[in-house]
Parts: C-alpha cells; structure tokens; sequence
C-alpha cells in the first residue's frame, strides 16, 4: 500500500522553516555517547518536489568517536549524522502531529522504540571531496511511504554539505517495525 503526500502529511500546522525544541534535541540524542551527539541544531520544513517533509541540521565533529582524526567526514560519520538528522526529523513530525502515518505515536513510544524498531534495510553515501567534519550542514527528505505487512517504510534522500562547497550525498530505506515486533520480542 502506498500512501500519497498528501494523505500522510498535514502541513497546516507547520511553518515554513519551523525550529526543532532543545527538549526533541536532547530526547532524540539521548542514546547516543556524549562524544557521539553531533547534530547541534534542526529546522524541520515542508517537502518540496514530491517529498514530504525534510530536515536541515547543523553539524560538528570535534572528533571521530571511533578512530584517528582522518581530517573529513567519512562513511561512519556519515551514518551517524543521517540517523540524528532523521531521529530528530521523525521525533518532531510525531511531536508536531505532521505526518498522519504517525498520529498515534507520542515522544514517548518514539523513546520507547528508537532502538529497538528502527531500521537501515538500504543505505548509500557518494563522496566528491573530503568534507570538512568540524562545522557542515545536512538535509534529510522523505520521499515515499508505504506500509507493508504492518511496517512502515520510509525513502529518504540526504545530503552534507561544508561551507567550502564539498557535498556528500545519499539516501536509505528504512522500516518502523510494527507493534507485533515489539510484542513478540517481550
């Protein structure tokens, strides 16, 4: 079952460039390593283009949390900013009530389940040039949604990019497992 823009997404009550609250910030990061929160700020806008909603985040990496400074963004790195930038764009969809798909879902079943019913089945990143990791921004979109056997499965497209024009850019195809998978694991 595919579900249209229009029917997933209600867009009345969000901005054009709405701010993402410290609190989804801090409960979006929340899991990860002191040394691993990377994203410092997001602003949440309406999709363009057939999308539905997208992300813009601002990122820094003082340090790689897993091996010697390389001097730019690697493919590690870049998954890691794609799972905070999404996170945090789902945790405000669910806040903001914005994507129908989610209407049930509070900020706490979004805690409860971060970990444990998100996940990666695609991933793809493309590196032009090095990127510097110390100061960048990056965008994660929505393209398509659509349920199958209960789950929900998201296309996405995301970019990084510096203030020295380097780009990065990717996407995924993630799955919210459903309810059954959490009862099941219990």
């Amino acid at each position: 079952m595919s579900v249209t823009a229009q029917q997933t997404c209600k867009m009345a009550t969000l901005t054009l460039d709405a701010n993402v609250s410290d609190t989804t910030l801090e409960t979006v990061l929340a899991p990860y390593k002191l040394h691993c929160r990377y994203l410092r700020s997001v602003n949440v806008e309406k999709g363009t283009n057939g999308s539905f909603i997208k992300a813009r985040g601002r990122f820094a990496i003082p340090e790689s949390c897993y091996i010697a400074d390389t001097g730019h963004f690697n493919a590690v790195e870049f998954n890691i900013c794609y799972n905070q930038l999404t996170y945090c764009l789902l945790a405000h969809a669910i806040d903001q009530q914005l994507l129908d798909i989610l209407r049930t879902w509070s900020l706490a079943e979004f805690r409860h389940r971060q970990l444990s019913s998100f996940l990666i089945v695609q991933f793809n990143s493309t590196f032009r040039k090095p990127l510097n990791a110390r100061d960048f921004e990056g965008r994660v979109e929505i393209n398509k949604i659509f349920v199958q056997r209960g789950n929900i499965f998201m296309k996405t497209s995301c970019s990084f990019e510096d203030s020295y024009g380097a780009t990065s850019y990717g996407g995924a195809l993630i799955v919210i497992l459903s309810d059954n998978h959490q009862e099941q694991k219990q």
